[in-house]
C-alpha cells in the first residue's frame, strides 16, 4: 500500500470515529426542558414564598393589633381642656397676692419679672433666708388646679391653677358672678383666661382637678428640695396647658408680669373681703 493510500485510510478513519462519537450520547439531547416546564417550577416557588409573607404578615398584625387599639398616650403638659372644662370653670371676681396679706404686705419681691430673665416674681417673707420657710401659699382667685406634682431636681412641687376672668378693658377686670359660667351664658367683657403658678413649695395641699377658692392655702413656702433659700416662684401665664418649662430664659411670650397683672385686676372694693373670711 503506497503512501497516499495510507494517508486516506487515515483520514476516512477518523472521520467515521468522529461520527460514532456523536451519536454516542443520545440523551444529552433528551434531558434538557423546555420552556413550558421552567416557568411551572418558578410559578410554584414563587407562591410558596408568597404564602410565607402573607402568614409573617398576619402573625405581626395579630400580635399588634392590641396595642394599635389602646389609646395613645398624651402627655398631659400637651392637653387641651375641652370646652366644656373651660366653660365649667368659676369666674374669678378678683385677684390677690399669693404670699403674706391680701394686698401683698408682709412679704417682699427679691427677683422680679424679667430680671435675669427671670419668669416670674421670687416672693419671700420679710425675715429673709428660711424665714418664710412652711409659711402658708394662697389661691390668688378662683380656678381649677391643673396639676400638683413633683416639677423635678431644680423645681421641687409646682403647683398650677387654671383661672377664668372677664376683661373689661380700661380700669382692669370685675366679674359679675363667681358662679361657673353657663355654655351660651351672656357675660358683660371678654372671658379670658390666665395661670397661676407656684414653684419650690414645700407641701401640697390641693390635688390635679380640685377646684380652689381665692384666699384657699394650696401649698406651703418650701427650698425646692434644699437647693435654694425659701421663698415662692410665682409665676402669671396666659396658657391653658399645665407644662412645667424652665424658670428664666430670654423670651417672655404667654407670660405675664405678675404683680402688674393682680394690682390691674383686684377688682371692686366690695369683692375685698380679705383672707380671713375666705378660709
Amino acid at each position: 500500500m503506497t503512501a497516499r493510500e495510507q494517508f486516506f485510510d487515515q483520514v476516512r478513519a477518523d472521520e467515521s470515529s468522529a461520527a460514532g462519537d456523536e451519536n454516542s450520547h443520545p440523551a444529552r439531547v433528551k434531558m434538557k426542558l423546555g420552556p413550558g416546564k421552567g416557568r411551572t417550577t418558578f410559578k410554584i416557588a414563587l407562591s410558596i414564598f408568597a404564602l410565607f409573607i402573607l402568614s409573617f404578615a398576619a402573625t405581626l398584625a395579630i400580635r399588634l393589633w392590641p396595642e394599635l387599639m389602646r389609646p395613645k398616650y398624651v402627655d398631659p403638659a400637651f392637653r387641651l381642656p375641652s370646652p366644656l372644662e373651660l366653660a365649667s370653670l368659676p369666674t374669678a371676681a378678683r385677684f390677690d397676692f399669693p404670699l403674706g396679706s391680701e394686698n401683698g404686705a408682709m412679704s417682699y419681691n427679691a427677683q422680679r419679672f424679667t430680671e435675669n430673665h427671670h419668669l416670674g416674681d421670687d416672693l419671700n417673707g420679710i425675715g429673709g433666708e428660711n424665714s418664710d420657710l412652711g409659711d402658708p401659699i394662697y389661691a390668688i382667685a378662683d380656678g381649677r388646679v391643673l396639676l400638683a406634682r413633683d416639677g423635678g431636681p431644680s423645681w421641687g412641687n409646682v403647683v398650677i391653677v387654671l383661672h377664668a376672668y372677664i376683661e373689661n378693658g380700661a380700669g382692669g377686670s370685675r366679674a359679675t358672678t363667681t358662679k361657673p359660667a353657663r355654655v351660651g351664658e351672656p357675660i358683660n367683657g371678654e372671658r379670658k383666661y390666665v395661670q397661676s403658678y407656684y414653684g419650690h413649695v414645700q407641701t401640697m395641699l390641693v390635688h390635679k382637678g380640685n377646684n380652689v377658692r381665692r384666699g384657699q392655702q394650696i401649698a406651703t413656702v418650701g427650698t425646692g428640695g434644699g437647693r435654694y433659700f425659701a421663698h415662692l416662684h410665682f409665676e402669671m401665664r396666659e396658657f391653658i396647658t399645665p407644662f412645667i418649662g424652665p424658670g428664666y430664659r430670654a423670651d417672655t411670650r404667654g407670660r405675664l408680669d405678675p404683680t402688674a397683672f393682680i394690682e390691674a385686676h383686684r377688682g371692686a372694693p366690695e369683692d375685698d373681703v380679705g383672707r380671713a373670711r375666705m378660709r
